[in-house]
């Protein structure tokens, strides 16, 4: 039995399963919707049901409370179709512009880029024309049927010859990925990967100023940007800030220093929360979203994108729009949540 969902305001129609989340249906049809962790974690996809009822799966409070339920609001990454219906959700111009594969991938490398944090580089198939947007992210198919998501940090003009993707992975002890990755992982090892997902990416149409915004490892699809950026010679002012604890942490501060120095419209702020004594650290404090207030109190112009932990990615959210003017609908995010983080 198949259910009739309707997007508005972009008034596009799609079929969904009975026991299938509408998100996933969107995406096996090409239909690009806002969404980030697909797994009830982040909010990302939050949307108004404009008429119908769903069944929600499993989802956390924080992305979905029972007050914003009984307004309406729904997240179509767990939500089930009971009947036909009308959903009101932003469509995301080119979110389903690329197929999404399965494929094997060879790892070419593992750099320990600091302490806690390993950049891969994975080989892909040749055979297969792998595209995406810079800012979207793969999954890892495990045995067990888990999956974890990481996001390319390399722009899709950069695959080289053969084609490889690069991606940060930051350590979480007694993670069933990363403790392999930091353990047993050698070189040649094969890795089935899914992809590309997400809706986090540039919006290349728009002229407005851009704020990059990032905390650890959400440097990442960041980097990516910067280099799609550099590949198109967008001359769009751009600042990019990146908050992590010490400066051990800023694990690819010369990789940011070369593109700031290489693109004209662009400056990078590193800014660290917790500097040692022995980083003897001249350069920024505190909380990296209240640096960027700081620089730019007003945002009412401006287009954000964010990455990494939960906790800066809200925090940003709600501090920028409320203080700083920047539109509601102007900010673009990927909350990193770790397993830990889903329950």
């Amino acid at each position: 039995m198949t259910f009739r969902v309707t997007l508005q305001p972009a008034d596009r129609q799609f079929n969904v399963a009975r026991d299938e989340p509408i998100l996933a249906a969107a995406i096996r049809q090409g239909i690009g919707m806002p969404y980030g962790c697909r797994d009830g974690a982040c909010g990302s996809c939050k949307s108004r049901l404009i008429e119908g009822r769903v069944l929600h799966g499993a989802h956390q409070a924080k992305a979905l409370s029972a007050a914003e339920e009984d307004a309406g609001l729904i997240l179509p990454c767990c939500a089930t179709p009971q009947t036909d219906c009308i959903v009101e959700a932003r469509s995301v111009p080119g979110a389903g512009d690329f197929p999404i594969l399965k494929m094997p991938s060879r790892v070419i490398s593992i750099e320990r880029a600091a302490p806690d944090v390993a950049v891969l580089t994975l080989q892909l198939p040749a055979n297969q024309s792998f595209q995406y947007h810079a800012g979207q992210y793969i999954e890892f198919l495990l045995r067990d049927g888990a999956r974890r998501s990481y996001s390319m940090a390399n722009a899709p003009g950069r695959l080289n010859d053969p084609p490889a993707i690069e991606l940060h992975l930051r350590h979480m002890p007694g993670g069933l990925f990363t403790d392999h990755v930091f353990g047993a992982m050698k070189a040649k090892e094969i890795l089935r990967i899914e992809g590309p997902f997400g809706s986090f990416y540039l919006r290349e149409e728009s002229r407005k100023p851009i704020v990059l915004l990032a905390s650890g490892t959400g440097f990442a699809p960041i980097k990516a940007i910067v280099e799609r950026m550099q590949d198109l010679g967008l001359t769009r002012p751009t600042a990019l800030y990146w908050g992590c604890r010490s400066k051990i942490d800023l694990y690819q501060q010369a990789w940011a220093e070369q593109a700031a120095a290489s693109l004209p419209s662009l400056r990078y702020v590193p800014v660290l929360s917790e500097p040692r004594r022995e980083d003897d650290w001249r350069g920024r404090t505190g909380f990296v979203h209240e640096a960027v207030m700081a620089d730019l109190p007003d945002l009412s112009g401006h287009q954000v994108y964010a990455c990494g932990a939960p906790v800066m990615v809200d925090a940003a959210q709600r501090d920028f729009v409320s203080r700083c003017g920047l539109p509601a609908d102007e900010f673009y995010a990927d909350a990193f949540t770790s397993e830990l983080d889903k329950h």
